[in-house]
């Protein structure tokens, strides 16, 4: 069975490749994703702040801004 495998990929190393790429970009993906998503609860967190006391300015703190950043540059 292994050896069917093999054969597979010597026979076909463009699939071999196509299948590498998808493997590093789907991650890559997904944290980008995830990361947008965090930032857009933070914003909506921010505006509901804004919203129950409109006086005081929130702002983010840093843990969740160098957390952004961090799987921005991974990412």
């Amino acid at each position: 069975m292994s050896l069917h495998l093999m054969t597979l990929f010597t026979a076909h190393p463009a699939k071999l490749i196509n299948l590498l790429a998808l493997l590093f970009a789907f991650p890559g993906g997904w944290l980008l994703h995830a990361t947008r998503r965090r930032e857009m609860r933070a914003m909506a967190s921010l505006q509901a702040q804004r919203q129950s006391s409109p006086n005081v300015e929130p702002t983010l703190d840093w843990a969740t801004l160098r957390m952004n950043r961090f799987f921005y540059i991974f990412g």
